[in-house]
């Protein structure tokens, strides 16, 4: 057997490099980040003084930041990598020339966190398998394949020659989580800065339970065996089957191919789209055909397999799926935005708790800001990108009192998807895709096909997709008449 060891990089957290654990340690390292910009800024005004033009000078401050917010949360791993992995996602609603610097640095994230030492990964592989564990491997690279928020990948070749992939969970992940979800939980008075009618606990609790299930590996690995079965022969899509499962490490099949990242920086237009749509159907197929939602649709959990399936990893985030309420939800906002009005806006969002009796919503302005989502079930074929994101997040995110968003409670049991719908529509428009997602979400949805019947009855639009593709493909073209 042959076990080849890889070396440290300068600047790990401590020997090992495990998450530092100590709520002070961490909270020192959090804060951090604004006293160094308020410092850098400090220094800007100098560079100022003494004749740099403002704009290099603030673009610099911006780069350093961003730098710097990547390391520290990188470091910390856990739900503070994590964090950084979703504000990866909301950096889409700065002004482009403020994102990019962001964009570059947080995207490191997922692979660039400080690697475990080797006796570190030995030392997790001997506590879940034993001292014995090297004999369950013919190779073992100590080189860390991958990087993940509470873990690392290694390659390796099984006992009986397959090629597979070794998750271990870094030792204080669960301590590091914990100390984050205290902090979490502290904050949670900031909810209504944002959503002044949140139950900032309840949602805090929820997104608590997210983070948490993705310590627990033998709930991953049966989510990941379940997935596993249920994609088995697909032809769009491969899910690694799960080897072994001890303790705190997860081995799974091998997977060759091209990461999302990748695709992202310098795929063709067209290999883009393809993906996206790729992406987009595994998502909205997760639920129905496995009963679990695919909760972290991340950039760095997709490869594209060489015969162009996409291949998918890490299942921790992944709930069962739909609570009950939820297929009512789903067709009543629809029906509301689509075959509704502001009215029957204002009833949906008091009967499933977005608003109570006692307040007021304005409606108009609500489905004002909800209608270009809309547009995604209109529309033949659909483009997602940063531009339209951008404006959908600036929506959402303004401060101003008039921003009809904040006048909405949030179900704290939506969490889950509202977290992987935001990722989701993240990856889509980095990805720039263009395609019928319109076809792929009804294609799952019931709920949005029975709406989207009822529009077509009362529109007088065939009620077929398939008719209303033929009808406009026989059509003459226009400014030709028909001979």
């Amino acid at each position: 057997m042959s076990f080849r060891r890889g070396g440290a990089r300068r600047g790990d957290g401590d020997a090992g490099g495990n998450p530092p654990a100590r709520k002070a340690v961490r909270s020192a390292k959090l804060a951090s980040v604004p006293l160094a910009f308020a410092g850098r800024q400090v220094a800007g005004a100098s560079k100022r003084a003494l004749g740099r033009p403002a704009d290099e000078v603030d673009r610099e401050i911006q780069l350093r930041t961003a730098e710097h917010m990547a390391e520290v949360l990188g470091e910390l791993k856990g739900c503070a990598a994590k964090l950084g992995q979703i504000l990866g996602i909301y950096e889409l609603g700065l002004p482009p020339d403020l994102a990019e610097p962001y964009r570059i640095a947080l995207s490191r994230l997922q692979d660039a966190a400080p690697p475990m030492l080797p006796r570190t990964v030995h030392g997790v592989l001997a506590e879940s398998f034993g001292p014995d564990w090297r004999a369950h491997f013919r190779e073992f690279d100590d080189r860390r394949a991958a990087a993940a928020t509470i873990g690392q990948v290694h390659r390796a070749i099984w006992h009986d020659g397959r090629a597979v992939a070794v998750k271990v969970m870094y030792p204080g992940a669960r301590a590091a989580v914990d100390s984050d979800l205290r902090q979490l939980r502290g904050l949670a008075w900031l909810a209504p800065v944002f959503l002044p009618h949140a139950d900032g606990p309840a949602v805090v609790d929820e997104l608590a339970e997210c983070l948490r299930a993705e310590l627990d590996f033998e709930a991953e690995a049966q989510n990941q065996r379940r997935f596993a079965q249920t994609y088995a022969d697909d032809p769009d899509f491969r899910v690694p089957r799960v080897v072994a499962q001890h303790g705190d490490v997860i081995v799974s099949e091998w997977l060759d191919g091209i990461p999302l990242s990748r695709v992202i920086g310098t795929g063709a237009q067209a290999e883009r789209d393809r993906v996206g749509m790729q992406v987009i159907r595994f998502f909205w197929s997760s639920a129905p055909r496995s009963g679990l939602l695919y909760g972290d649709p991340h950039p760095g959990n997709f490869r594209v397999l060489p015969d162009g399936r996409l291949g998918v990893v890490d299942f921790g985030a992944c709930p069962a799926w739909p609570p009950a309420q939820f297929p009512l939800l789903v067709r009543d906002i629809a029906d509301a935005l689509i075959n509704g009005g502001p009215a029957e806006l204002d009833e949906f969002a008091r009967r499933h708790g977005f608003i109570d009796g006692t307040r007021g919503l304005d409606s108009a302005g609500l489905a004002a800001k909800l209608m270009p989502f809309t547009e995604i079930l209109r529309a033949d074929t659909f483009r997602v990108d940063s531009a339209w994101l951008r404006g959908r997040t600036l929506d959402a995110m303004s401060p101003k009192l008039s921003n009809a968003y904040r006048q909405l409670g949030l179900p704290a049991y939506l969490m889950p998807f509202q977290r992987a719908l935001v990722t989701l529509l993240g990856l889509i428009a980095q990805l720039g895709t263009t395609g019928p997602m319109r076809d792929e979400i009804l294609r799952w949805s019931p709920e949005f096909r029975e709406v989207m019947e009822r529009h077509r009855v009362r529109t007088g639009q065939p009620t077929d997709l398939n008719a209303v593709r033929l009808r406009r493909a026989s059509a003459p073209a226009k400014g030709f008449a028909a001979g």
